[in-house]
């Protein structure tokens, strides 16, 4: 099984970091159901061209975390995880893509007001998409 994660070379956030909120992302989501077989360490470690401690790393990450559980024998798997906890990571995932977002902008020399009219414009096209007032 292939996982969608994206990895950023270029990213302040280090690499485990990166692969630990995109599956929690992935699993909140409802994209990986409790009881989905996850790939190995090492098979992950190289779909993603990474070492295999910064995987391990991830994987004990969200073990302990409780996203995911290993099985001797038998390997990972999602966990069950409550609905508030999916509630949070989804909050917490929005939170911080948006503040990376403004970030950059400001990074870019944009005025908060031009982040907001940004912002707005954005909103406000896919209000129309979705035929939303």
């Amino acid at each position: 099984m292939e996982l969608p994660i994206r990895l950023s070379k270029d990213s302040r956030e280090p690499i485990y970091h990166q692969i630990v909120n995109q599956l929690k992302a992935l699993i909140a989501g409802g994209h990986l159901a409790a009881g989905t077989p996850l790939p190995s360490i090492r098979s992950l470690s190289k779909d993603l061209e990474i070492s295999i401690i910064t995987t391990r790393r991830a994987y004990q990450d969200l073990e302990v975390q409780g996203f995911i559980k290993t099985l001797q024998g038998k390997g990972t798997f999602v966990a069950e995880i409550a609905e508030g906890l999916k509630q949070e990571v989804k909050v917490s995932s929005v939170y911080k893509i948006m503040e990376n977002a403004i970030e950059t902008a400001i990074n870019y020399d944009y005025s908060l007001a031009q982040v907001e009219s940004i912002f707005h414009e954005i909103l406000n096209r896919h209000k129309k998409e979705k035929g939303d007032s």
